[in-house]
């Protein structure tokens, strides 16, 4: 128990200053949409390759499966946890953009961004780029 006084003290002391429930609620709510927006940003980049006549039949497959794993409510981590609950969707959504990428081209990922942004009009690029 000394240990958890002894990091209380020596490490979040200095950050007490910075606490405050505005700028909590702020950070959570930027990290909130920055988050659902790149979720979200995968989707539509995924969506796109796929549905490009230029993609290749097995990769539409893979993006098939990853993309009904996203949909599913059955998955590894239930997406009902918070925080958690979507990071193996990430992570599987992550996983196939990079077997994919060589078909991931700027105009996917253009088109993908403008999409993104008529739900999230304030986002940029910056905020969801990998």
């Amino acid at each position: 128990m000394s240990e958890i006084n002894d990091f209380d003290n020596k490490q979040l002391t200095p950050y007490q200053k910075e606490y405050s429930e505005e700028k909590l609620k702020d950070k959570l709510s930027k990290y909130a949409k920055n988050a659902g927006a790149k979720l979200v940003f995968y989707v539509l980049e995924l969506y796109y390759v796929m549905m490009s006549s230029k993609t290749s039949l097995r990769y539409k497959a893979i993006i098939v499966g990853a993309l009904g794993y996203f949909i599913s409510p059955f998955d590894i981590i239930p997406d009902l946890m918070p925080i958690l609950g979507y990071s193996d969707d990430v992570a599987v959504l992550l996983a196939v953009i990079k077997a994919v990428s060589d078909s991931l081209t700027p105009d996917i990922k253009e088109r993908a961004f403008k999409r993104l942004q008529d739900w999230f009009p304030d986002i940029s690029i910056s905020d969801i780029d990998y």
